[in-house]
C-alpha cells in the first residue's frame, strides 16, 4: 500500500477530508458517491468508487431502477420464470 504522508483526523461526526490530490487521481468528483467497507480482515476501512449494480447479482449491465433499488433485467427474467411465468 501506497502512503501518501497525509494524515487526517475525524471530526466530532466522524467525518474525514480526502485530499484533492487523491480525489482527482482517482477521478472522484465533489458530490460523487463512495462505497465504504471493511477489508476481509475487518482491519481496514476501504473507501472506493460506487458503483450501482444488480441487488440480487452485482451485475452492473442493464439495470433498471425499481423502488429505489437496482435490479438487472436478467434478475427480472429469472424472477418471472421463477414466478410462472413464460419468458421468451
Amino acid at each position: 500500500m501506497k502512503t501518501t504522508g497525509i494524515t487526517r483526523k475525524l471530526d466530532e461526526l466522524g467525518r474525514i477530508t480526502i485530499p484533492k490530490e487523491i480525489r482527482d487521481h482517482l477521478g472522484i468528483p465533489e458530490r460523487d458517491a463512495l462505497h465504504i467497507f471493511l477489508d476481509e480482515k475487518n482491519e481496514r476501512i476501504v473507501l472506493e468508487k460506487y458503483f450501482p449494480c444488480d441487488m440480487f447479482t452485482g451485475e452492473r449491465e442493464d439495470l433498471i431502477d425499481y423502488h429505489d433499488n437496482k435490479v438487472s433485467k436478467n434478475s427480472i427474467i429469472e424472477m418471472a420464470k421463477l414466478a410462472g411465468f413464460k419468458v421468451k
